[in-house]
């Protein structure tokens, strides 16, 4: 690299008489003899290679961030300044699940597209105003549902109501409590969690582009992007497995059965009588409010059921199925639908990691008293 950076072609700087004989050597001047076409390659070497060490840099910069937030966060964060407040979220969290079971869903996808953008910031809590569209209206959040948001706005305004407690407590923190509780409220683990996150300052919609995975995605992307927040391939195929709560509308995977391919209308990979049950509850022209299960056989259980499903053709996504119809994933999937202990035990791994991710600590962050509003 070294070498490059002393022998760069600048060949816009370069006197035209010599455009096409010399290469500029900061020792020597011009040399003569070094081809149009060499100059050329070694241009577009030394850029290509410079790209190569901005891109790295700014990873190494990403991590460092992310060790640095995750170090801030231990289980009793809040021991001196709001030693109950896990019990205080767990009660209206407790609440609103008696309300609506759609308390769950709600409030793990809410934490989910919340980390993967900007990190775990409540960034995605924020509202819109006349000068700034924020996360929450992306159209790739426009189906997180309601009842996510106001159980953190309810959950925080109960903490916030102890005395001792008084915006103490971030919203970013009180939805990973949340989210903790509606994945056991619904049978799956009890974990402890890592506390200490500040709230973002910054929520737009356009910072949402490209950040969360698609349904249609391949299990390159997949990793790809999970690999990008510090989550490794088992992390992703662990966290997928929240599929097994929760519903979709119809248009998100209406292309699997009704015009996959020229060859098939159906993908292939779906197995025929579900998709048979889909047609019949997703008709081609359907109200787009309408939404299924995605999991057909235990939709309100938290359990490995969901790679049971996979092995049997019924993923509902496109990015689901891969994670069984892809040689390299379908190892994990077949282990975990046989063993729900060694499930359980690296979706706690996993979703811990998830909740490090974009930590906010010092200035880059602070305790808003709305969780809709910036301070």
């Amino acid at each position: 690299m070294d070498q490059l950076r002393r022998e760069i072609p600048l060949l816009l700087r370069c006197p035209e008489n010599h455009l096409s004989k010399s290469l500029l050597n900061p020792d020597r001047g011009w040399d003569v003899a070094a081809p149009f076409e060499e100059q050329r390659k070694l241009s577009l070497l030394f850029l290509e290679n410079k790209g190569r060490e901005e891109r790295w840099l700014m990873v190494v910069q990403k991590e460092k961030d992310r060790k640095r937030g995750a170090a801030q966060l231990r289980q009793n964060y809040y021991a001196k300044t709001c030693p109950n407040v896990e019990n205080i979220v767990r009660k209206v969290v407790t609440k609103k699940f008696k309300q609506t079971f759609v308390t769950v869903p709600a409030v793990l996808r809410l934490f989910f597209h919340d980390c993967f953008v900007n990190g775990c910031d409540a960034s995605v809590i924020v509202a819109s105003t006349a000068n700034n569209t924020a996360e929450k209206d992306h159209p790739d959040n426009l189906s997180l549902a309601g009842d996510g948001f106001d159980t953190v706005m309810k959950a925080k305004a109960a903490v916030d109501a102890v005395s001792q407690c008084g915006n103490k407590v971030s919203c970013a923190d009180i939805l990973a409590i949340a989210t903790r509780d509606v994945v056991a409220l619904s049978g799956g683990p009890s974990y402890e969690v890592e506390l200490g996150r500040l709230d973002g300052l910054s929520s737009t919609a356009a910072s949402v582009n490209g950040n969360l995975p698609q349904p249609e995605f391949n299990l390159d992307q997949l990793t790809a992007m999970f690999a990008k927040n510090g989550l490794s391939q088992k992390d992703m195929i662990a966290l997928s497995a929240a599929h097994t709560l929760g519903f979709s509308h119809c248009g998100k995977f209406a292309k699997r059965i009704y015009s996959f391919s020229q060859q098939s209308s159906v993908d292939p990979t779906l197995n025929q009588s579900y998709a048979v049950q889909l047609q019949s509850m997703c008709p081609k022209v359907v109200d787009s409010r309408i939404a299924i299960d995605m999991d057909p056989i235990t939709p309100r259980i938290f359990d490995n059921q969901y790679y049971k499903n996979l092995q049997h053709g019924m993923g509902l996504f496109t990015s689901d199925q891969v994670l069984f119809t892809d040689p390299r994933s379908k190892p994990a999937v077949n282990f975990w639908a046989q063993s729900p202990s060694s499930f359980q035990r690296a979706f706690i791994s996993a979703i811990t990691k998830l909740g490090r991710v974009g930590v906010k600590t010092g200035s880059n962050g602070n305790i808003r008293r709305d969780c809709a509003i910036f301070n």
